[in-house]
């Protein structure tokens, strides 16, 4: 190699590492001067739940679209938890944090984070009474650190009882599945106990504290003739879904849920809206807090579209024909 040419390569390669070390400093100045933000997640289930690795993932994906990139202006520190202790070890360290702000999973978190703190921002992107379970003064103005979304208007819970009874006309017992350590949960079986004598059924509550309850009291509830079984919303229901669903198919009972996933996992019939649709409204609130409003300001909000989604097999099982007007109302038939 001629002299020239390999001193001219030498000084290139030395101009461009002298540039790039130029550079460096502004890079890291301005990584320095956007200040990342830190988001805290719990969730009332074990890592490996489908339905919130899905919800997180569009909580995700939405957050990137609003300009948040994970490593560059945000971090998402995700807790998960399958009981009350682990919920209140879990909350005690996301707190210890300081995030900028948590998004909690509802019922199950929300009482042990606003133990926890009254100034870290909480948004829940699914809970089923808010107002009556202390978490927001109001809907349309929450006045302290917590905000988000519901699952249905409060009074859905007695539609859950005319849809049986309208897809299953013989039933005259229900047994409500229900997790009574949560505000939510004695107050949606008495909105049901509410609704039950204008259609002559009589309505039994059934606790979920754990898989074996759970068992023996569908089992036990079975022995009688004519029953049928709602599932009121909580992660336990979540979290025992597919024990569920099997309970309903072995002891032919037609069951009612609140969302999709239930039937696509092989329940009958489900009525509520599309939650995935809220952890996407979640990250939107998320993201106005973390640019400095304030969840005392943010209403919480009720979804205004419900969906309606039936398994055929499902009954054709359980030998039951679907109305021609609720095949009507579906908005999906799963074959």
């Amino acid at each position: 190699m001629p002299l020239e040419h390999g001193v001219d390569m030498r000084r290139r390669a030395f101009i461009t590492l002298v540039g790039g070390m130029a550079a460096l400093p502004l890079a890291a100045r301005a990584q320095q001067g956007e200040r990342v933000r830190q988001i805290g997640v719990l969730n009332p289930v074990a890592a490996d739940d489908a339905v919130f690795q899905a919800r997180m993932e569009i909580f995700q994906q939405e957050l990137a679209r609003l300009g948040w990139s994970v490593g560059r202006n945000v971090r998402i520190d995700i807790r998960w938890a399958t009981n009350a202790a682990e919920i209140r070890k879990q909350t005690a360290e996301l707190v210890a944090l300081a995030p900028d702000v948590i998004l909690a999973a509802g019922d199950s978190t929300m009482p042990a984070l606003l133990q926890a703190t009254r100034t870290v921002p909480i948004v829940f992107p699914v809970a089923t009474d808010p107002v009556g379970a202390g978490y927001v003064d109001s809907l349309a103005r929450p006045g302290g650190n917590a905000t988000g979304f519901m699952v249905f208007e409060f009074g859905m819970d007695g539609k859950f009882l005319e849809l049986l009874k309208e897809i299953a006309p013989g039933v005259t017992r229900v047994a409500v599945l229900r997790d009574a350590t949560l505000a939510s949960g004695p107050a949606q079986f008495s909105v049901i106990q509410a609704a039950a004598p204008s259609l002559h059924i009589e309505v039994i509550p059934i606790n979920m504290r754990d898989a074996g309850e759970i068992e023996q009291s569908v089992k036990t509830f079975a022995r009688s003739p004519n029953g049928g079984l709602i599932v009121a919303t909580s992660a336990g229901a979540i979290r025992y879904r597919d024990l569920i669903i099997l309970l309903a198919a072995r002891y032919k009972l037609p069951a009612v849920y609140w969302e999709r996933f239930f039937v696509t996992g092989g329940g009958l019939i489900s009525f509520g809206p599309d939650l995935m649709d809220n952890y996407r409204h979640a990250a939107g609130y998320v993201d106005r807090i973390l640019k400095g409003e304030k969840p005392a300001d943010l209403p919480v909000q009720v979804p205004t579209k419900y969906e309606l989604v039936i398994n055929l097999k499902t009954a054709k099982a359980l030998g039951l024909t679907f109305p021609p007007a609720v095949l009507v109302r579906a908005d999906d038939v799963i074959e």
